[in-house]
């Protein structure tokens, strides 16, 4: 498998992360949705990563790490969001409290937090 298959594999990941995540949503698991659209932006700037660089990306959840090391141009709102999403990850993969945090995360906050996550991909896609 070349380079331009495994970048290609990392974008198909993110895509089936996604729709994952619109299942999660829609069954009102909104803590995994949230971490599965984490996950879909972690794997499509991998993608990406591999696809400028040729090289396997470290094995690292942050989104911002590879947005920085990327030097990605990103409007301040997409990276105010990778870094809202970011910060939000760990809570959201190891909840001290999931009951607490299932109210914190209310389907309107969820389905925006969802629609984002969608636009920033596709625009990570793009470059």
């Amino acid at each position: 498998m070349g380079i331009s298959d495994k970048y290609k594999e990392w974008f198909y990941q993110s895509d089936y992360d996604y729709e994952t995540a619109i299942d999660m949503f829609k069954s009102g698991r909104n803590i995994y949705c949230i971490f599965m659209c984490h996950l879909c932006l972690e794997k499509a700037l991998k993608g990406l990563y591999l696809k400028r660089t040729g090289e396997f990306p470290i094995k690292s959840h942050s989104l911002v790490y590879f947005v920085d090391k990327m030097e990605l141009k990103l409007s301040e709102s997409y990276y105010e969001f990778l870094f809202m999403l970011n910060k939000i990850s760990v809570p959201t993969r190891y909840p001290d409290d999931l009951r607490k945090l299932t109210l914190t995360y209310t389907m309107e906050r969820t389905e925006n937090i969802l629609s984002q996550s969608k636009e920033v991909q596709e625009w990570i896609k793009k470059q």
